[in-house]
């Protein structure tokens, strides 16, 4: 099966010499305040098949104000459009592999259930998994070029079965049936040995391969230990995983299936997220989680060296992937301070050029900020990750209020990638720390597991010690702090504002979890496979963790909260369902506490449409200055903002 590589971000996190002078000249002239509008006037563009005559990229991208498919040519023109919906977001897979027809992917406007869709010679688009309610995803090519592969939870609700579909009539064939509830993680090229997944906890996995010649299941790994399935060699002779075995971190492995050996390939001092050949085999492909950002290698197969790659002068190579004939190579390059434009790359020429220019011409890139990796010390002496940014403007002499922001998860990672949300604050003057709280992915698996069955208490502690950090910079306001986070991190907003009431000015709670107990009893049935997995993390809220998990839910203890919130949710969103939102806003409103809520009713679990972003955004700003910045805030015996008053449709 033909391999997808992953389109992952990058970003610097240290400053050279030649940065701080920068800096410096930064500092003595005025910085410029953007819009929101001038922010999101930024494009957002992703994936990048070529087409079979390597004359065209197939990409994904929201100029539109929502993600539509688009067509540009590989040595740089004008996108063409290929979808022109204006509600329903439709992404780009990939080019068929003998002509021009495109295979896209769409749900209904954040529910997730994602269908498959052919865009035709002619123009037309067909769904071609049209079974209501039921999952498809896009798992590759055949080798001979006449089908496709793809899973699909139609025959059970809970499971993937695999599905190998004609692309001549678009009939299937179910090719693995999954009766075991094991995540299908990938499958040779000869269709004989499907690669699977079980569960066992949020960080540990078993790996087998099931052969299906022989009918024999094996098992990969012999210790509890995190492993995860990367791609089976091109003469189908071997198989290639990561594991964390005896190891902090995860490193790359080999099982040989006519002796049975398992040999080492590459170990880094962090985590390697991925690797996989390219289609030819010629390459393999390494992506490596460098203190939360991405180092991609580019190895030749047989010496298992790395290539040269382009030098982008400060700015990193995000993600890569090949044509099928391996001679062309597409680029995603950017940083905390750029967003990653599309680059093509010859690898005979070594011709190059660049497809995209995603930032807004209006933006003086000069004005945004490269973020800074900073460690201190927690509550228990335990060393805390977190990615910094500090508005060129602040200073010791004009001190500026601050955000902690937490990420999603639990085990999630804010990395060094740019984000427009992020940088329209610190335009506008609020420092921003992006804590990576125990219990965060990407520094070993024994921080990483440090927050099981701990949540809303030492992982709190781990952001309050974040804003006492903040507090000690001489360019914050350290009486001006509030925290922000979305879906876990929307948790931990409202935990602090529940559990540490005192600690933060504000809170802005982006879709998060606020009653654990109906939060895992709703779980969709497609996460099945990872459901005991979270139960063994958070609770299970069937058994006497009901207590623990009743304990950590906010909506039980709103009386407790007296700081302004402000809460953002989709009516869509299947995993932090509106009820949810619905419930903290009121029980926090009995307060008497400044609330205001946000809904959008055509979005899920994060908001995709630029309109919906630009409203989520201009809210959230206005929140800050009122409550945080106090600008424009009401006078003794006025009655405050509406807005901030009433729920916001």
């Amino acid at each position: 099966m033909k391999t997808k590589f992953l389109t992952l971000c990058i970003a610097l996190s240290m400053f050279s010499c030649k940065e701080d002078k920068k800096d410096q000249k930064i500092a003595q002239r005025e910085i410029q305040n953007y819009t929101i509008n001038q922010f999101m006037d930024n494009e957002a563009v992703g994936g990048g098949s070529f087409s079979p005559d390597n004359s065209n990229l197939l990409i994904s991208s929201n100029r539109s104000g929502i993600y539509n498919a688009y067509t540009i040519p590989t040595k740089g023109g004008e996108m063409t459009p290929i979808t022109a919906s204006d509600s329903t977001s439709y992404f780009a897979n990939a080019y068929f592999p003998n002509d021009n027809r495109m295979l896209l992917s769409a749900d209904g406007n954040g529910d997730e259930i994602d269908h498959l869709f052919v865009r035709e010679i002619n123009g037309d688009i067909k769904d071609i998994t049209p079974v209501e309610g039921a999952k498809a995803d896009f798992y590759g090519w055949s080798k001979d070029d006449k089908h496709l592969y793809y899973g699909s939870n139609k025959r059970d609700p809970r499971f993937f079965d695999v599905y190998k579909m004609s692309i001549e009539d678009y009939s299937s064939e179910l090719l693995y049936q999954n009766n075991d509830g094991m995540d299908f993680s990938g499958m040779s090229e000869d269709e004989n040995y499907f690669a699977l997944s079980k569960t066992i906890n949020t960080n540990d996995s078993d790996l087998f391969v099931y052969d299906a010649k022989t009918k024999e299941t094996i098992k990969i790994n012999d210790n509890l230990s995190g492993n995860s399935v990367q791609d089976f060699s091109k003469d189908n002779s071997k198989f290639y995983y990561t594991t964390d075995d005896g190891s902090e971190f995860s490193y790359l492995m080999s099982y040989n299936f006519e002796t049975k050996e398992k040999k080492k390939e590459i170990e880094k001092s962090w985590d390697i997220m991925g690797s996989g050949f390219t289609s030819e085999g010629t390459y393999m492909v390494v992506y490596v989680n460098e203190d939360g950002k991405n180092a991609i290698e580019v190895l030749d197969a047989k010496t298992m060296k790395p290539i040269e790659l382009p030098d982008f002068e400060g700015k990193s190579i995000t993600s890569v992937s090949f044509s099928d004939d391996e001679t062309w190579m597409r680029m995603y390059v950017g940083g905390s301070n750029a967003p990653s434009d599309l680059y093509t790359y010859n690898l005979n020429t070594k011709e190059q050029h660049k497809l995209t220019n995603v930032l807004n011409d209006e933006i003086n890139s000069e004005d945004l900020v490269t973020a800074k990796v900073i460690r201190y010390k927690s509550f228990d002496g335990v060393e805390i990750p977190a990615i910094y940014y500090l508005p060129h403007q602040a200073s010791a002499e004009s001190k500026v209020p601050a955000m902690v922001w937490v990420h999603g998860g639990p085990g999630g990672q804010t990395r060094q990638n740019f984000n427009s949300l992020i940088q329209y604050m610190v335009n506008q003057g609020y420092a921003v720390l992006a804590v990576n709280n125990r219990g965060s992915s990407g520094y070993g698996k024994t921080f990483y597991q440090m927050d099981d069955k701990n949540h809303g208490e030492k992982d709190l502690q781990d952001c309050v010690e974040g804003k006492n950090w903040l507090a000690t910079q001489p360019e914050i306001d350290g009486n001006k702090i509030g925290i922000i986070g979305g879906s876990y991190g929307g948790y931990m907003t409202m935990a602090a504002l529940t559990y540490a009431p005192e600690e933060f000015d504000v809170g802005v709670n982006l879709f998060g979890v606020t009653n654990w107990m109906r939060t895992l009893k709703s779980i969709p049935p497609y996460w099945e496979s990872f459901r005991e997995a979270l139960y063994k993390e958070l609770g299970d809220p069937f058994s006497a963790d009901s207590v623990r998990l009743k304990k950590i839910s906010p909506l039980f203890h709103t009386d407790k909260v007296t700081k302004p919130l402000i809460v953002l949710q989709g009516s869509k969103d299947p995993r932090v369902l509106q009820v949810e939102s619905d419930e903290i806003v009121a029980g926090v409103r009995k307060n008497g506490v400044p609330v205001e809520y946000v809904l959008f009713e055509d979005e899920g679990h994060g908001f995709i449409k630029k309109e919906n972003q630009i409203e989520a955004y201009s809210k959230i700003i206005e929140f800050l200055d009122i409550h945080l910045k106090k600008e424009n805030e009401p006078l003794d015996g006025e009655t405050p903002s509406k807005k901030i008053e009433t729920e916001s449709n």
